[in-house]
C-alpha cells in the first residue's frame, strides 16, 4: 500500500493542481472560469477538489460537478448544455447563473442553486469541454488516464450504481471525444497515470 506521498496518482494531481494555480493567477481576474474534462474515472473531481484547496484569488470559489446535473444515465449532453446555459453564459455577463440539481434517486429535478458571477467558477464533468463552452471558460483542462485505471476508480468510487451503466455512459463519452475534441480546446493536458 502506498502513502499518500508516493502514490503516483496523488502526486499527478497534486502537480497538475499546482500547474493550473498558476494558470488562474496569470489570467488576472477576479472570476475565472476553469472547466475540467476528462472521461469516468480520469480523475477530474479529486483535481477540482485540489483547486479549491488552493484556490489562488481571494473570495471563495464555486465548485458545481456536471454528475449534480446530468438528467440521467443518458444525460451527458443534455448535463452540458443546463451547465452552458445556467452556468457558463450568465457568468460570462456578469449575470447571477442558476442551476437544478438532478435526483438520481428519484429521477427529476430537485433543488435551485445560484452562482455569483463575481466568484470563479470550477466546473468540472464529462462533456464540459466543447467548442461552444470553450470560449466561456479562461482555463479549460482535458484530464487523460488509461481505461483499465479509470474503471477500476470509477467503480471504486460508485460501486454497483454505476457498473450496470459504465458502457452506454462510455459511449456518450466517446461521442463527445469524436465530435468536440475536447483534448485539442484544452489549455492545459493532464496525464493521470
Amino acid at each position: 500500500m502506498h502513502s499518500r506521498s508516493d502514490d503516483p496518482v496523488a502526486a499527478a494531481l497534486r502537480a497538475a493542481a499546482a500547474r493550473i494555480v498558476d494558470d488562474v493567477r496569470s489570467i488576472a481576474a477576479a472570476n475565472p472560469v476553469v472547466v475540467i474534462d476528462g472521461r469516468s474515472g480520469a480523475g477530474k473531481t479529486s483535481l477540482a477538489r485540489l483547486l479549491v484547496e488552493h484556490w489562488p484569488l481571494a473570495g471563495r470559489v464555486q465548485l458545481i460537478a456536471l454528475d449534480s446535473l446530468y438528467p440521467g444515465w443518458d444525460g451527458l449532453d443534455a448535463g452540458v448544455d443546463r451547465a452552458t446555459d445556467g452556468i457558463l453564459r450568465p457568468h460570462g455577463r456578469g449575470l447571477i447563473g442558476t442551476w437544478r440539481q438532478w435526483d438520481w434517486e428519484h429521477e427529476t429535478d430537485a433543488e435551485s442553486h445560484a452562482v455569483d458571477p463575481a466568484l470563479g467558477v470550477i466546473l468540472e464533468g464529462c462533456g464540459v469541454l466543447t467548442p461552444t463552452t470553450a470560449p466561456l471558460a479562461d482555463v479549460r483542462v482535458w484530464v487523460e488516464a488509461a481505461e483499465p485505471a479509470r474503471r477500476s476508480r470509477a467503480l471504486q468510487r460508485d460501486g454497483e450504481t454505476y457498473r450496470p451503466h459504465w458502457d452506454r455512459w462510455a459511449a456518450q463519452e466517446q461521442r463527445h471525444i469524436e465530435r468536440d475534441d475536447p483534448r485539442s480546446l484544452a489549455t492545459r493536458i493532464v496525464e493521470i497515470p
